[in-house]
């Protein structure tokens, strides 16, 4: 059997372009290996949403842009966090094995003070308790991250331990599976791309507010004029033609630091093959919208599949509890 992998993400709505090239692309590529559990993490999108009436839809959007990027329900389980009940049993279990302090001392909630100080709420606290519970719940081998979410696993990995501990070896430890994940700049060359920056292209967008957002991009900060030689190493355009032009990127890049090609030029280039090869998603998109019932069919199958997992994973934890 091969093994099974594990990805949450929240429920944001439309996926932009950094979503793809930094979660989505390899969500889609790890189905080749491994058997691939990937949820809609609701339940986690409200320690820091307020107003839930998106949430929702914002929950069609993405799955629908999860569903042409390539993710085949099939053979994938997609499915709601919330959906499926028993996280939130293991949740409360694994929260009587993890140390209040250890939990307020983790950067990221210290992170997330600073960022909504008027809504410090116990869900907050408890977050890194609800995703060890939503990986173990599966009982995942590998866990896609960065390196610079390696912590993270690390938190889940000791509360397992801790948990095994206590109660037996009933809980799978997780290994990270070290992907590469490309840091995506923003319109504005500075900041990641983010909806909440209004910093990014949306996948579904049509090919002309694609091709204006692009017109948009910062691009040589040191490059005043057409006829001043480029620097491609620092240009957030540039570092997109590596990736979407594959073919011309040697000859743009001598033609950017001879002053051969203009900023305006390499924009445009850009923009065309991104319309180009974002194509195919859209028209698959497309399909999928207009059947919005398959949708829903998809994440209803995948949360009575995720449930007949879930369940036994309960009924072990239980047993080794010794709950009545």
């Amino acid at each position: 059997m091969s093994k099974r992998v594990f990805s949450g993400a929240r429920p944001t709505g439309r996926q932009h372009l950094g979503n793809y090239l930094g979660a989505i692309k390899n969500y889609v590529a790890l189905q080749t290996e491994y058997q691939c559990i990937y949820s809609i993490v609701d339940y986690h999108a409200l320690t820091t949403l307020r107003d839930t009436s998106e949430l929702r839809h914002n929950t069609y959007e993405m799955v629908l842009d999860w569903l042409a990027a390539g993710i085949d329900p099939k053979g994938t389980i997609v499915y709601v966090q919330s959906h499926v009940p028993q996280v939130t049993e293991l949740h409360l279990l694994l929260s009587m094995v993890t140390p209040l302090g250890k939990l307020t001392r983790l950067p990221t909630f210290k992170e997330k003070i600073q960022q909504q100080p008027d809504n410090v709420n116990y869900g907050l606290v408890g977050y890194p308790v609800l995703m060890a519970a939503d990986i173990t719940l599966y009982k995942a081998d590998l866990i896609p991250v960065g390196a610079d979410q390696l912590p993270h696993l690390e938190f889940t990995r000791e509360i397992v331990r801790t948990f095994n501990h206590h109660f037996g070896d009933v809980l799978v430890e997780p290994q990270a599976r070290l992907t590469e994940i490309p840091r995506v700049m923003g319109l504005d060359g500075v900041n990641k791309m983010s909806k909440s920056l209004n910093n990014h292209i949306e996948l579904a967008a049509p090919p002309d507010a694609i091709r204006k957002q692009v017109m948009s991009m910062v691009t040589d900060p040191a490059r005043k004029y057409r006829r001043d030689p480029g620097h491609p190493e620092v240009c957030n355009v540039f570092a997109m033609h590596k990736i979407y032009s594959p073919d011309d990127v040697e000859r743009i890049e001598g033609e950017c630091r001879n002053a051969g090609i203009g900023c305006v030029q390499c924009k445009q280039l850009y923009a065309e093959h991104l319309v180009a090869a974002l194509a195919p998603f859209q028209e698959r998109r497309a399909a999928w919208a207009k059947e919005p019932d398959a949708v829903w069919d998809v994440l209803a199958d995948g949360a009575r599949r995720a449930t007949e997992i879930a369940a036994q994973t309960i009924a072990e934890v239980r047993e080794a509890v010794q709950l009545p």
